[in-house]
């Protein structure tokens, strides 16, 4: 009996082609759209989930509060794990990591690396980072030890032993190879490529560093104890804070309040950011779209095969004359929505497999290397598929098997009025998601043009950033590469400084003399940068006065300060805070200027608290103004110039606009796939409107017919069929505009700089669903307008 249901399914769909390519082409594209997304969700999902301590490891983090304001820092000081992970008997392990960038040689061979972490020797007891050579005790005990992973391995080594070779770090200081990890898993919130033992950093690089509570910069990690309540814990390590370093915190008027952040949330949910930071909003959002989609694909099938029951009402009458009962054509009509469900699904695969490489590049993650590689997906896949055939198709079989079999013989096919209006509220259903992703896609878009012609503050363009991140190379030898690069004919001007705009700024524990008279601590941005920078970068000088040689304390005793520094300290104008006292990392003087605030990171963060000062001893970059005639020449010279000055370190630059734009290629991805996936919605959506259309248009087949003999034109039969379908497209965009709204609004608010809600958006995704309603309606309406009235009125 199954044999035959599936042949005569099969003959039905072989016999009506244009109706089984269009149901396969919205089923099939529908649950490949699902599927993508749901591989990305996934993959998001599975960030940190390897560790085999994973649900008993947290993040140790900090609050900094002063009299004004509070810091949320993702980073500890140096001495703040060691000392909680021995003090209390809660934490089982403790671990630091601390990121830098090198450049790291072996033999001629030389790379700038720039996911380099110092870890404690313990990080092994932490994390799950398995070790395919050396012994995870002892690995990262001794200084100058470093575990590479193996690409990082074979980058350097090829196919030789890397175990006990030894690469150079920053040209000055060997560091032997104890130990090869196996790669570490994409999913997972720090990358890194090689770890360096932090006793080289805390013995020999900067001894005296696990003293110094206000120094900070260390992702710290605790494992905790089976059944410690992380909340109970909490308020004991402020309480051993308090201990520990609470005199000094409250003469400093700065006190620290530590927080414990669940590893595996770390990637989508804290608000502190981590190395690789995730969407858990995003996540939500592309999973609800999934989720429609999949809908859509449903209505969309139910619409067609409705659509076509009316070609099947004789069959169905004469069925049940010759004795099929309604449960035989329930399970006849369902194995032809099985079967077709099936098809779908062998293109599905095939379509996954063929544009998963490019989805891959087009998120920046490895989602799945291959839909073959993965017996789960095929099973998920089939069943998904399974499950959507037999949903989709229960309705409209048990609609057609419950057609009266003296009716349809007669020639009378009619559905209920609920069954009209179900259809109907299935193509409105439709088209709200479809305008609801268009309005969305307008305004992530509208976003990122106001990010990006937003004024920063300063002049970005043609500015060029060299790397060197030496601070000991850019002391004895910055002022010579300057002077070498302003003789390039191309160039501009130069200047040197410890970080740029949009490279983000390091926290200075900082007293500023506030309105009382007092010293106000503060963990403020640090700008260390030459005389010119400011008149470089265009950036104004709203009070006081500029760094200048004319004056020689300006290199020793003089500060300048932004605008939001000023407010944070109660000041009303910036004037007022000129001849203030300040006194920094050992550096004491006087605030001699305040310059006009700028973005520092990018739109979405607030500006924050930022000083200024002179010192050649922490410059790391060269910014190069470089003329817009003649960018790729000067290019071409400056690294021709690099080369012959700087031999030992690769030629290592961007364009700071570039960087800029870099910043929101999360935002351009969002977009992007708002783009297809609105487009994916909007074809199902046209798929379920031509199945309505063909439906409604047959069962007003003699009334069209009667109109033409009475003299209705082409056109008034157009207008007739088209205007009923157009309603439900203008209801759907009322109903979406405000779904859209509310969805934005709250995406929106990610940003601290943000474009108002743009009205526009909302009449324009209304105008092109009703233009793409309209051609899509218009193609069967016309054509059932102008068939001759003769073949619709002379049978009965």
């Amino acid at each position: 009996m199954l044999k035959n249901y599936f042949k005569i399914a099969l003959r039905s769909l072989l016999k009506h082609r244009l109706f089984t390519i269009i149901n396969l082409a919205g089923l099939s594209v529908g649950l490949v759209a699902c599927l993508l997304i749901s591989l990305y969700v996934r993959h998001e999902l599975s960030y940190d989930t390897f560790h085999e301590k994973g649900h008993q490891i947290y993040r140790l983090v900090t609050d900094i509060k002063t009299p004004t304001e509070t810091i949320h820092s993702n980073v500890t000081s140096a001495p703040m794990a060691p000392q909680l992970g021995e003090r209390l008997p809660e934490i089982e392990a403790y671990t630091r990591l601390w990121k830098r960038n090198a450049v790291v040689a072996y033999k001629d061979q030389k790379f700038q690396e720039n996911d380099l972490y110092l870890a404690d020797s313990t990080v092994f007891n932490v994390f799950t980072f398995p070790l395919l050579k050396g012994d995870a005790r002892t690995a990262l005990k001794a200084p100058f030890s470093v575990v590479l992973t193996q690409k990082t391995a074979k980058k350097y080594f090829g196919e030789q032993d890397p175990m006990g070779q030894t690469l150079r770090m920053e040209g000055q200081f060997p560091v032997k190879v104890t130990g090869v990890l196996k790669d570490i898993p994409e999913a997972s919130h720090i990358p890194f490529d090689l770890l360096l033992s932090m006793s080289t950093l805390t013995k020999h690089m900067q001894p005296g560093l696990d003293e110094q509570w206000g120094n900070f910069g260390f992702y710290s990690y605790f494992v905790l104890k089976g059944n410690t309540n992380p909340q109970a814990l909490e308020t004991k390590i402020r309480g051993e804070i308090d201990r520990l370093i609470g005199k000094a915190m409250s003469k400093d008027q700065m006190w620290y309040i530590l927080h414990l952040e669940p590893l595996q949330e770390l990637y989508l949910k804290s608000d502190r950011g981590a190395p690789q930071q995730g969407s858990l909003k995003n996540v939500y959002i592309f999973s609800v779209i999934a989720g429609f989609i999949l809908i859509l694909a449903c209505i969309n099938f139910i619409n067609l095969t409705i659509a076509r029951a009316s070609e099947r009402a004789k069959e169905v009458g004469v069925r049940k004359v010759v004795g099929a009962g309604r449960q035989q054509l329930t399970f006849q009509f369902l194995s032809e929505y099985v079967l077709l469900s099936t098809f779908a699904f062998g293109l599905a695969v095939l379509l996954c497999e063929l544009l998963l490489p490019s989805f891959n590049a087009f998120s920046g993650k490895t989602v799945l290397d291959s839909t073959f590689s993965n017996p789960t997906f095929w099973l998920i896949l089939l069943g998904l598929a399974l499950l959507v055939g037999v949903m989709a198709g229960l309705y409209p079989a048990l609609v057609l098997s419950g057609m009266k079999a003296i009716t349809v013989l007669k020639g009378r096919f009619a559905t209920s009025r609920q069954g009209l209006i179900l259809r109907k509220s299935l193509v409105v259903f439709q088209f709200v998601i479809s305008v609801s992703l268009m309005v969305c896609t307008f305004v992530v878009y509208h976003q990122l043009a106001y990010m990006r012609q937003q004024s920063l503050g300063f002049s970005k363009d043609q500015m060029l950033i060299l790397n060197l991140n030496d601070p000991q190379y850019m002391a004895r030898h910055g002022a010579t590469l300057k002077a070498q690069f302003s003789k390039i004919p191309g160039v501009e001007s130069v200047t040197e400084s410890s970080t740029v705009p949009g490279s983000g700024s390091m926290g200075a524990y900082t007293h500023l003399e506030n309105q009382k008279g007092e010293l106000q601590a503060s963990n403020i941005g640090l700008y260390s940068i030459d005389y010119n920078f400011f008149d470089q970068y265009q950036i104004p000088i709203i009070a006081g006065r500029s760094f200048s040689t004319k004056f020689s304390t300006d290199s020793t005793q003089a500060l300048l300060v932004n605008e939001a520094a000023v407010r944070s300290l109660g000041y009303t104008s910036p004037e007022q805070i000129i001849g203030k006292k300040f006194d920094q990392w050992g550096r004491k003087g006087m605030i001699i200027g305040v310059v006009k605030n700028f973005h520092d990171v990018s739109l979405r963060d607030e500006i924050s608290p930022a000083s200024f000062r002179i010192n050649p001893n922490e410059f790391q970059q060269i910014s190069i103004k470089i003329k817009a005639q003649h960018i790729p020449e000067t290019l071409a010279a400056v690294e021709q110039l690099w080369k012959q000055a700087v031999p030992e370190r690769p030629f290592d630059y961007f364009f700071i606009d570039q960087s800029f734009n870099d910043k929101y290629k999360g935002e351009e991805q969002f977009g992007k796939l708002f783009i297809y996936f609105a487009s994916i919605a909007i074809f199902i959506a046209c798929l379920g409107l031509i199945g309505l259309t063909s439906y409604a248009t047959f069962q007003r087949t003699k009334e069209i017919g009667v109109r033409k003999v009475l003299g209705a034109s082409a056109w008034q039969v157009t207008t007739l069929l088209s205007k009923d379908f157009l309603k439900l497209v203008f209801i759907a965009v009322l109903i979406a505009s405000p779904i859209a709204w509310y969805a934005m609004t709250r995406w929106l608010e990610d940003f601290h700089y943000r474009a108002a809600m743009p009205i526009w958006v909302f009449p324009l995704a209304g105008l092109l669903a009703l233009g793409i309603a309209l051609v899509t309606v218009s193609s069967l309406t016309i054509k059932a307008a102008t068939a001759n009235p003769v073949k619709s009125l002379k049978t009965e």
